[in-house]
């Protein structure tokens, strides 16, 4: 597997089919103004965009979908494991090695596994039944992530509370970071055999990890290259900055969610997460922060409102700003 730290990662190529979203394609290419810079100039991470992003399996099917993203100029997609979807305990190898296989027929590479599983059967529940079901979901996950050749699996190790769900019984922090190492620490072994990692993510809202310094010290205490860090941009974007964790997290960065957050409004529900570009995150400063770390992996916008209306139009936009992130891109007014 390419490691995010990989000097030389793959670049993929587009191509432009007779379609709709071909079109938009088309009309996105930059004018004359607009140019690449010198390729030393561009950043060296891959772009990456994850499945909730697209409207499916609405009105799109999988395949659509890895079309959709090759053909707006993304070298990954970011899977997702549910209860009902082509990634589900109804589900197995057969399955997601035919995925595999699509995928590298069309060109388009799988950047990770993630999923709201963790949601409604969390590791540390006070609930025996759902932190059961939740450690072998996760483990269902991480079998499915190595089926699909991507060694990234996204692990929401615990929380303390679900400000979303009325379910949830909240859980003392001392208790949750028991139960949260013991969870992670019984899916290692079968993690390392599988040459996954179990990459632990950044989420404010659970009242977990709220820290880099508190969430540096759960990773280390593993031990192992088979636990790292998810780090994403926007979920601790309401009182926090991503540029200082990032440099205070390093190395341990293992893949990235590039998610647009706004401070303008008081909302902290999925309604807070805006379009790439169109919220308060200071990206130059994310984007130098990467390079000061020298993190060189996948870079995957996540977004959960696809588009109602030509929902293409969302993937093309986000892979423009990303080019423009990445310095790929730049605009020179005349």
């Amino acid at each position: 597997m390419t490691s995010p730290f990989d000097p030389t990662p793959h670049m993929s190529r587009r191509n432009l089919l007779g379609t709709a979203a071909g079109v938009a394609f088309a009309a996105a290419t930059p004018s004359p103004a607009e140019s690449a810079p010198p390729a030393a100039a561009a950043h060296p991470c891959r772009k990456s965009i994850n499945l909730w992003a697209f409207p499916y399996p609405g009105t799109m099917n999988l395949e659509q979908c890895l079309r959709l993203a090759k053909d707006a100029g993304f070298d990954a997609v970011e899977l997702n494991y549910d209860l009902e979807s082509d990634l589900s305990p109804k589900h197995g190898t057969a399955d997601y090695v035919r995925i595999r296989r699509l995928a590298e027929q069309i060109g388009i590479g799988i950047s990770g596994v993630c999923s709201f599983l963790f949601w409604p059967f969390p590791l540390t529940s006070n609930d025996p039944v759902k932190r059961t079901r939740g450690l072998e979901l996760a483990g269902q996950i991480a079998a499915c992530a190595h089926d699909l050749g991507t060694e990234n699996v996204l692990v929401v190790p615990g929380a303390v509370c679900i400000p979303w769900r009325t379910d949830h019984e909240p859980v003392p922090n001392d208790v949750c970071l028991k139960r949260a190492k013991e969870a992670v620490g019984s899916l290692l072994p079968a993690a390392e055999k599988l040459g996954v990692k179990l990459n632990i993510e950044n989420i404010f809202f659970n009242g977990f990890l709220m820290t880099p310094q508190e969430m540096a010290d759960f990773v280390d205490s593993f031990q192992s290259e088979h636990v790292k860090v998810h780090f994403d941009t926007g979920n601790i974007m309401m009182y926090q900055y991503p540029e200082h964790w990032i440099r205070i997290l390093g190395p341990r960065i293992q893949n990235v969610h590039l998610k647009e957050f706004t401070k303008k409004g008081t909302d902290t529900s999925l309604e807070s997460f805006r379009p790439l570009l169109d919220g308060t995150t200071n990206w130059p400063a994310v984007m130098q922060a990467f390079t000061d770390v020298g993190y060189k992996g996948h870079l995957t916008f996540e977004y959960f409102h696809p588009y109602a209306h030509f929902p293409e139009a969302l993937v093309f936009q986000t892979s423009d700003s990303l080019d423009r992130l990445l310095g790929r891109k730049t605009y020179v007014p005349s």
